[in-house]
């Protein structure tokens, strides 16, 4: 069976009405955006999905990455402010914020935001010494996320991170920061060594002033107990004697016996202890210091009181005296005895 004329005609309108719809039917992922020209004219953006444009009449203008990307900057030579030459290289984050203004606002958006990031990387590192230039990188990492991003505001971008990845000072330069760096360590030792030492000298000072101090305090109260105790052994010798005193104020003989008792000891005493005394022959009457001793006793007893004091032993009788010649003693140690 055959197709007529106007079954042809039917047939080739259904089959550009298909190809019309296929062609006005666009789909948009996820991540991007279409911008659409009419005439080649900007006049809208497409979002995420299915959309629908004129065919023949619209089409479409730029396919826009609106996700945030990651530029590699390059190595770049930089001369710092004194003069010292480094390497450096970086990476910069941007994103795309207007699809209609990074398409149409700036050629190669990508090599612009590249040429954009190094220029401004030498600016800044230029304008700082070596060794800010090492110590402050957080620094030069905001400054240049400033500079960069207030640059391409314009062109509906966004630059959210510029890091510096690394900096290469020169060999000899690196090595003479090397030597430096072990002086500044060496000379802190010996600074911490010499306050150790001399915090060690204060500590002994410190120990032998309280030695010294401690020890002055001992002497001192010695001293003091010392005196103390010659005044109460002086307090009872005055006692001892106004009670003598007494007793020989009432007419007690005894009390007078104590006295010639007490000198008589106490001469015995210093001829025994002197050093250049070898042999003592001297007259001794033991019952005149026996009659002395008794004196004393008796006066004890008037004081203390007679329950204080043992009943006195029986006085032995006096033996017959004993007639005898006592020599002449010669100072040379010889007798001189016919």
């Amino acid at each position: 069976m055959g197709f007529a004329g106007p079954d042809i005609v039917v047939i080739a309108l259904v089959v550009l009405v298909i190809l019309v719809l296929f062609a006005g039917i666009k789909t948009v992922p996820q991540g991007f955006r279409y911008t659409i020209e009419r005439f080649g004219r900007y006049t809208r953006t497409l979002e995420p999905g299915l959309n629908l444009i004129i065919p023949f009449i619209e089409r479409i203008g730029a396919k826009m990455n609106v996700m945030e990307q990651v530029l590699d900057v390059p190595t770049q030579e930089v001369i710092t402010k004194d003069n010292a030459s480094v390497s450096a290289d970086a990476v910069a984050f941007y994103q795309i914020l207007n699809a209609a203004q990074a398409a149409y606002q700036v050629a190669d958006l990508q090599n612009a935001i590249l040429n954009l990031t190094m220029t401004n990387i030498r600016s800044v590192m230029g304008s700082m010494d070596l060794d800010e230039l090492l110590s402050n990188r957080e620094a030069i990492n905001d400054r240049l996320l400033k500079v960069v991003d207030e640059a391409v505001g314009p062109w509906g971008i966004k630059v959210t991170r510029v890091e510096i990845k690394d900096i290469q000072p020169p060999k000899d330069l690196v090595d003479a920061m090397a030597r430096q760096m072990k002086a500044e360590r060496e000379k802190r030792a010996q600074v911490l060594e010499a306050e150790g030492f001399r915090n060690a000298q204060i500590l002994r000072a410190e120990g032998a002033k309280q030695s010294a101090i401690l020890q002055a305090e001992g002497q001192r109260e010695a001293a003091y107990r010392e005196a103390e105790a010659r005044e109460r052994l002086a307090e009872a010798e005055a006692k001892a004697t106004r009670f003598v005193s007494d007793a020989i104020a009432a007419g007690d003989v005894n009390a007078i016996n104590y006295f010639v008792a007490q000198k008589y000891t106490e001469a015995m005493a210093a001829i025994g202890t002197a050093s250049n005394a070898k042999i003592v022959l001297m007259p001794m009457e033991a019952s005149s210091l026996i009659g002395s001793l008794g004196g004393i006793g008796a006066i004890a007893r008037e004081v203390f009181g007679d329950a204080a004091t043992p009943a006195p032993a029986p006085r032995p009788r006096p033996a017959a005296p004993v007639t005898r010649s006592t020599p002449p003693v010669n100072p040379f140690g010889q007798n001189t005895e016919g």
